[in-house]
């Protein structure tokens, strides 16, 4: 029965074999193991990165519509303003 190899075999790259060495060096048993996120750092993320592409978007839709599109929609967000405002009082 062969002997168990209780170490890996060094990689023949210099640059390879002192990444690893460094990362050997480095690691602790608590980043051996990473605890996955949970449900509400997911969604706090997520939400991060919804507001950021939505920033992007929105300046981006605005200089590839047209001025009269640009307008509709302004007209139709009043309108709404407006409705609101009436029910409320």
């Amino acid at each position: 029965m062969p002997k168990p190899v209780k170490h890996r075999k060094r990689p023949s790259d210099v640059n390879q074999w002192t990444h690893a060495l460094v990362n050997e060096s480095t690691q602790s048993e608590e980043d051996a193991s990473p605890t996955p996120p949970t449900k509400e750092q997911i969604s706090l993320l997520m939400a991060a990165m919804g507001r950021k592409g939505g920033k992007i978007g929105g300046k981006r839709r605005m200089t590839t519509m047209t001025p009269a599109a640009r307008r509709k929609i302004a007209r139709k967000a009043a309108r709404i303003r407006w409705a609101a405002k009436d029910r409320v009082t």
